[in-house]
């Protein structure tokens, strides 16, 4: 096969990666605490010869996370909390600790503070945040700290990863990480709001049009290859 139609498909495959990851942002453009997606593109260049010029071919090898804050909506709940600033907070899932920024969490029967699927909300030393039963919702200070009747119970726990490229985005709003996490002493925590995604749906349909674009330029140009090469087939079999 001709190495420009390698390339072309190898181009092809990352725009194809670069519209789901686009897709999946604007369906999600209102999902409390999503972090907005996009793929990164690294150029691979191969000397073929001496007397031939060299390859080069593009390759989607990553996928990078949007950590900017999206914007606070005030709810007025009293288990709404939003993070201002850096930081994410940490869950006990069945698969493991897990961080998400999306805030939205309810009491279960034995008094934890749990995500809508009941993964427990984790306090700074890695316990489940549990409200002793029979004293109403807690009071959440900008530090984290949980109160119930004017004494402290809980610190919510708030962590950065050492590295953001070690992020695995999981699906929804929750991450895994591959390396490890740092304590954010000054994480500022804000009760009775929640952190709206961080995607602009304006700019995501104008790169989506963009890429389709792009996409449907390289496919033309496999449709004339491969009339060409069959051309060449044709005329030889002759």
């Amino acid at each position: 096969m001709d190495n420009s139609i390698y390339a072309s498909l190898n181009r092809q495959s990352g725009l194809m990666q670069e519209m789901q990851a686009i897709a999946n942002n604007i369906a999600n453009s209102d999902t409390t605490g999503f972090r907005k997606e996009g793929v990164v593109f690294s150029e691979h260049i191969a000397r073929l010869g001496r007397q031939e010029p060299t390859l080069a071919m593009a390759d989607a090898s990553a996928r990078m996370i949007d950590l900017r804050n999206g914007a606070l909506q005030n709810t007025g709940g009293a288990l709404d909390i939003a993070l201002d600033g850096e930081g994410f907070f940490r869950l006990a899932t069945p698969q493991g600790e897990r961080l998400t920024r999306a805030g939205s969490f309810t009491l279960s029967p034995e008094g934890q503070i749990v995500s809508s699927d009941g993964s427990a909300l984790l306090d700074s030393g890695g316990a489940t945040v549990t409200i002793p039963p029979g004293f109403g919702p807690p009071a959440i200070a900008r530090d984290g700290t949980v109160s119930v009747a004017g004494a402290a119970v809980a610190q919510i726990g708030v962590v950065l990863p050492s590295d953001p490229a070690s992020l695995v985005h999981e699906g929804g709003t929750r991450f895994a990480i591959e390396g490890d996490t740092v304590p954010l002493a000054d994480a500022q925590i804000v009760q009775g709001f929640l952190e709206r995604s961080n995607v602009e749906p304006v700019r995501e349909i104008t790169r989506m049009i963009e890429v389709q674009r792009a996409y449907e330029l390289g496919q033309g140009f496999l449709e004339r290859e491969d009339s060409r090469i069959r051309a060449v087939i044709e005329t030889l079999g002759r």
